[in-house]
């Protein structure tokens, strides 16, 4: 199982091939944020779901009190990459509104049912993410 620069270089290396199917019916893309402070990429797997062309991401963190640094780093910086298998792509990163944050979460927990226990680890209500691509 790959986790963190591992993860990246593998998925990089072979188009997604390793890495993009994460475990069995659970699939991540490569998430390459600015880093609000430093102007450096990050680049971070993380699992997705789709909603039409859009891709949605959960900025988790394991449940943890504090936001992962990727969603610290979009919302100061919107415009990212993905790379989803072989694909990469530009596209814009918003927290999901209120109206269609429910619909989202349950599309995401239906892919990694851990977020609903990763909820209740913290006050924090954890944000949804929709990344969508530029045409």
């Amino acid at each position: 199982m790959l986790y963190g620069r591992e993860h990246v270089e593998k998925y990089r290396e072979t188009g997604g091939e390793l890495g993009h199917e994460w475990r069995p019916g659970v699939f991540t893309l490569l998430l390459t944020t600015t880093g609000n402070k430093s102007g450096n990429p990050y680049t971070t797997p993380v699992i997705y779901g789709q909603d039409g062309s859009d891709y949605i991401v959960v900025a988790s963190k394991g449940g943890d009190d504090e936001h992962p640094d990727w969603y610290r780093n979009m919302e100061s910086h919107p415009e990212v990459e993905i790379q989803v298998g072989s694909e990469v792509m530009a596209a814009t990163a918003r927290t999901a509104s209120s109206e269609e944050r429910p619909r989202l979460w349950d599309k995401m927990a239906e892919i990694w049912s851990d977020y609903n226990e990763y909820a209740k680890k913290t006050d924090r209500e954890i944000p949804v993410v929709v990344l969508t691509p530029h045409s």
